[in-house]
């Protein structure tokens, strides 16, 4: 969930517009309380223990050195060059009062969220921090943002929330030094729980899962295409899961749940979404995403394991569940029906696959 405006909130608004308010008096999620709050609850008929995870894409306005929500000039938000950010800058205000304030604000954050029933697990400090966006947006370098995550949010939320987590995220370059400049601070890596990688970060993870065996790893935000919404982009979503997956990601995560028709973000991207809602008919329409996501998250379980497959199928994933039972999910994108065999153990599955299809077989107590 985004801790505050991101590129689909109708305006721009943080948790605390207060201008110098250091000691978050003026705090609140009133607004939250209105629309985000109530979706969240709304899941949580149908799962009670579900578990949600905060990214801001910008920090309150006031905390930038452009004293604005977006880093560069766009048709939606009246930026002027002059207040323009580029990449290998810092836009936060790196001065201990700011660095303070805004430890506090991801600590109340996280408190507030909690008090209303939702579980918080913590937080990934900043949505694509090297990207200079029109929308709500803040740059950092590797850096800065492992200074303010060693020295003021690492502290504060062990102080008050020791078992909220901090991610090194969402990260969106190919580069694997920009992740060493954090992990191998050990000011600051002491306070990882892992890295989200999302978009360009793709290239970035095989790296880095070789050079830091044991970090947790999460894909963070699925691409969301062009407003397609067609079997073409789920299969290319599907080719997205299997690299993640077999660079050792313990979540993949989707950006757009539900929206309306246009699908337009409110600097005019029309993405894809699972499902797309008709804003005058009311019509639900489930799109081949959903149905694909249904596979994973329908069949494999939590604390489920990945399980290494080897042969020339290029379309196979399998995991193992607690309960023993063996999930294999294989995607078919050519033209005809495929035949394929897999060997598992002392037996063979022969399945006949049909043409674009993605399809999933559990095997019990394997």
């Amino acid at each position: 969930m985004p801790v505050g405006a991101n590129d689909y909130a109708r305006d721009y608004y943080s948790l605390n517009d207060s201008v110098n308010d250091f000691e978050m008096k003026y705090f609140s999620i009133a607004r939250d309380k209105k629309m985000l709050i109530p979706y969240i609850k709304a899941a949580m008929k149908y799962r009670p223990d579900l578990k949600v995870w905060g990214s801001p894409w910008c920090p309150p306005y006031w905390m930038k050195t452009n004293n604005h929500y977006a880093c560069r000039p766009g048709s939606n938000n009246g930026l002027t060059r002059e207040q323009m950010g580029k990449e290998g800058m810092t836009q936060f205000r790196m001065h201990q009062e700011y660095l303070n304030a805004y430890a506090l604000y991801f600590t109340k954050y996280i408190q507030a969220y909690r008090n209303e029933g939702i579980n918080i697990t913590g937080v990934h400090v900043q949505n694509e921090m090297n990207s200079c966006q029109n929308f709500p947006s803040c740059i950092w370098t590797a850096t800065d943002l492992g200074n303010f995550i060693g020295k003021y949010l690492g502290p504060a939320l062990k102080a008050s929330i020791p078992d909220a987590e901090i991610w090194y995220g969402t990260y969106e370059r190919a580069s694997v030094e920009k992740i060493d400049t954090i992990m191998q601070n050990p000011v600051t890596s002491k306070y990882i729980t892992g890295i989200s990688f999302q978009w360009a970060g793709k290239n970035a993870i095989p790296g880095v899962h070789a050079k830091y065996e044991g970090l947790k790893l999460m894909q963070s935000e699925t691409e969301c295409g062009n407003g397609s919404n067609d079997w073409k982009a789920a299969e290319y979503t599907f080719s997205l899961m299997k690299h993640y997956f077999e660079n050792g990601i313990c979540v993949y995560s989707f950006w757009n749940s539900i929206l309306d028709e246009t699908g337009k973000s409110m600097w005019g991207w029309k993405q894809n979404s699972m499902i797309t809602v008709n804003s005058s008919t009311k019509e639900v329409v489930y799109n081949p995403e959903f149905y694909l996501l249904k596979h994973f998250s329908f069949y494999i379980r939590p604390g489920a394991k990945k399980v290494k497959t080897e042969g020339n199928n290029s379309g196979l994933l399998a995991f193992l569940n607690p309960d023993k039972s063996l999930i294999l999910i294989i995607g078919n994108k050519e033209d005809a029906a495929r035949e394929t065999n897999i060997k598992i153990g002392k037996k063979r599955l022969s399945v006949q696959l049909e043409p674009h299809s993605f399809n999933t077989f559990k095997i019990n107590k394997f």
